[in-house]
């Protein structure tokens, strides 16, 4: 008799948080469908999950969920098509004296110190305005996956600079997923602003990507008509999950439809149509 074998899906648990406060558009709340992210298992779920629309925040990967809009479009940058634009030109140029240097997930003061700078200027409303050094740490240490901190520094003479002269400018937490790299999040001197230096960071990811041999930078979420995100729409090669697959963002407002009340299916049909990485097996 032939040795037959079957593999058991990963099979997680999934949750829908309260409704709450959407942070992207005025007068809507917004849910979320999430999943922990535990054991040996964690990189492969997190790789599959993460190309349906997932994000992972510390131990949790997570996706919108709401019962009334569809607006939170998960983006992508396609790296081997990506052709950078005269201004991201200029902004790659104008940054080119940045040291990179990637580490292990492991949090910093120089990294809080930086970060507390930039929320207090450009976020001190937002809902990271509170988080102290414990909390910070938590987000950069408590992942399960293979993750990196890249950061950015610039030569300088300061009572603020390392041990080697140069001076902590920006940061990126950054997943690493079996077809790319996912932006967690980043951060960066408010000071150089005018460096553009978001923009930087994902221009630069692009180039790590490329040498890397990965074929996409996961961006988050692109919300059409949300000042907060309209950035991620000015890359070439764009691609956005929305209806059960990834397609070319093509003109952004042809976008904005998914502001309005539409048909969103029930929990449990979402959670059903969840493709599950396989596991394990058995004779």
């Amino acid at each position: 008799m032939s040795d037959m074998r079957h593999t058991l899906p990963i099979a997680p648990q999934f949750y829908v948080t309260a409704p709450q406060p959407c942070p992207y558009l005025d007068g809507r709340t917004e849910r979320k469908l999430f999943t922990s992210l535990q054991g040996e298992n964690s990189q492969r779920l997190n790789d599959a999950l993460s190309k349906q629309g997932f994000r992972r925040s510390q131990n949790v990967l997570y996706r919108p969920t709401c019962a009334d809009c569809t607006a939170c479009l998960s983006a992508r940058i396609r790296v081997a098509d990506f052709e950078p634009s005269r201004t991201q030109r200029k902004i790659l140029k104008a940054s080119a004296h940045l040291r990179r240097n990637a580490t292990s997930p492991w949090a910093t003061e120089d990294q809080f110190s930086l970060f507390r700078r930039y929320l207090d200027a450009r976020h001190a409303d937002g809902g990271m305005a509170d988080m102290d050094v414990f909390e910070f740490a938590a987000m950069i240490e408590e992942t399960p996956i293979k993750s990196r901190v890249i950061e950015y520094s610039r030569p300088g003479q300061t009572i603020e600079k390392s041990s080697r002269g140069r001076i902590l400018t920006a940061v990126s937490l950054t997943d690493v997923f079996d077809d790319g790299l996912s932006m967690v999040y980043s951060f960066y001197d408010p000071d150089f602003a005018s460096l553009s230096l978001g923009t930087f960071i994902i221009l630069d990811h692009i180039d790590i990507a490329r040498e890397a041999g990965l074929s996409y930078v996961y961006l988050g979420y692109w919300v059409p008509g949300s000042r907060k995100m309209g950035y991620k729409a000015n890359f070439s090669a764009v691609e956005i999950y929305k209806n059960g697959a990834w397609q070319d963002l093509g003109n952004p407002q042809d976008h904005l439809g998914e502001r309005g009340p539409l048909s969103v299916d029930p929990i449990s049909e979402q959670v059903a149509k969840i493709a599950l990485p396989q596991t394990g097996s058995f004779p």
